[in-house]
């Protein structure tokens, strides 16, 4: 019999965070453009959300607008949306598969953030060349610090 290696950590970025606000302001964060634009991506980036159709089979395009002074167009599709429990979606160039949930705990949240992108090499090219995992934890931070404007 085959053994099937379902070991995906050659091409997974994973943060786990508790954050100090209740799970229905953290989904509202995520969830409201307006919000969302606030905080998303890695320190010194600002954002312009064009569509975020929050459903299953729903379009999400934004621009990062980079301290560099360059524009980075984002597309994605939600595949799952489970309301105030889990965010699924597939980004587009590079590709990764997003995996976001929420687990209320009385007042916070804890927040899992899995990014599954397609190959081994991908990933690598995304972490090193773009330090992925530096702006994942940067994103974590802003989204802790625009909850703490929020509560």
């Amino acid at each position: 019999m085959e053994q099937t290696n379902n070991d995906t950590a050659d091409r997974e970025l994973r943060i786990t965070r508790l954050l100090n606000a209740p799970v229905d302001l953290v989904w509202e964060v995520w969830t409201q453009p307006e919000d969302i634009a606030q905080w998303w991506g890695p320190n010194g980036f600002t954002n312009t959300i064009h569509t975020m159709e929050l459903r299953a089979g729903g379009e999400w395009r934004l621009s990062m607008h980079g301290p560099d002074g360059k524009n980075y167009p984002n597309r994605s599709e939600f595949l799952e949306i489970a309301p105030f429990q889990k965010i699924v979606f597939q980004h587009y160039n590079p590709g990764y598969l997003a995996t976001i949930s929420f687990e209320s705990q009385e007042e916070q949240t804890l927040l899992n953030w899995t990014m599954l992108f397609d190959t081994p090499e991908m990933f690598h090219t995304v972490v090193k060349v773009f330090k992925a995992d530096e702006g994942l934890q940067q994103n974590v931070e802003k989204l802790e610090q625009y909850l703490k404007q929020k509560i």
